[in-house]
């Protein structure tokens, strides 16, 4: 990333989200003995204030022990450690779930109402998946609350092998899927997210999948607005995405994932994607 402070902000959303804006365990940390009471586990402050009084706190080691999706606990601060990935593209991907049609023929129902109830359904099974495993006192690979879902590429390239995960060729169509499913994932609740869900992969990725570490994309800034972008800002502006996985590959000579268009002048300047988000770095799928 090129903006100065923005390793600081990943590193201080995902612990925001990992333990707080999820619901999750730094609220019931705070009932565990302590010799003071700092600001990070008081639930009465604003969200920013506790996320900057942990940073603060946090050694470098522990800082970069939180940026791999199997983010490691830090007991000392009452951090429990915390596994980012998780996947529902048509269902929670583990056993014992319900698992819908794949996302090209939910597609092809055109029924945005339809597929925001699906997210309603895989995200409250979601929950209970999640209850499940901290009950047993592990958190691990798919059993926690961020999803890195839905797929909004555009399919253009019948060789890349991952069509069948994204809702077709249609920017407009894709966007309005793609802005069903987040919403139904993530929930109405004022203060809290039933999971998050993580649009992906931000941005112009679509095959050949074995070139997807080694690809230099070029597009031309018209068909990456008119085209690749629109569903991403769609689910990110009218969604409230609360995260976002960017692509593996390169684009116009820049790493999706450190790209000054893509994060700076869309994602942060002109969609205003910010500390209230997660910017998920893509491990994984």
């Amino acid at each position: 990333m090129v903006e100065k402070s923005c390793l600081e902000r990943i590193k201080s959303v995902t612990v925001m989200l990992a333990g707080f804006a999820l619901g999750g365990s730094l609220l019931v940390a705070q009932s565990a003995p302590s010799l003071s009471n700092p600001p990070y586990l008081n639930p009465a402050l604003p969200v920013e204030q506790r996320v900057e009084d942990l940073i603060s706190r946090m050694t470098l080691e522990e800082k970069a022990s939180q940026l791999v999706n199997q983010a490691r606990a830090i007991p000392r601060l009452q951090v429990p450690a915390y596994d980012w990935w998780s996947e529902s593209l048509h269902g929670v991907a583990v056993n014992g779930t319900t698992e819908f049609p794949e996302p090209v023929g939910l597609a092809s129902t055109f029924d945005a109402a339809g597929i925001h109830d699906m997210a309603i359904a895989i995200s409250t099974e979601a929950r209970i998946k999640h209850a499940q495993a901290v009950r047993a006192g592990h958190s691990d690979i798919f059993e926690g609350l961020d999803f890195w879902a839905p797929n909004i590429n555009i399919f253009r390239d019948p060789r890349w092998g991952r069509g069948q995960e994204t809702y077709g060729e249609d920017p407009f169509l894709t966007a309005r899927l793609g802005i069903a499913f987040v919403t139904g994932m993530q929930g109405d609740d004022p203060r809290y997210y039933r999971t998050i869900a993580t649009p992906k992969h931000y941005a112009v990725h679509s095959g050949p999948e074995t070139t997807r570490h080694t690809a230099d994309v070029t597009v031309s800034k018209h068909d990456a607005v008119d085209t690749y972008l629109p569903a991403f800002r769609a689910t990110v502006t009218e969604g409230k995405a609360g995260s976002v996985m960017c692509a593996y590959n390169s684009i116009n000579g820049q790493p999706a994932c450190a790209n000054e268009f893509l994060l700076v002048d869309q994602l942060r300047g002109k969609w205003g994607f910010s500390l209230g988000h997660k910017l998920e770095t893509g491990h994984g799928q």
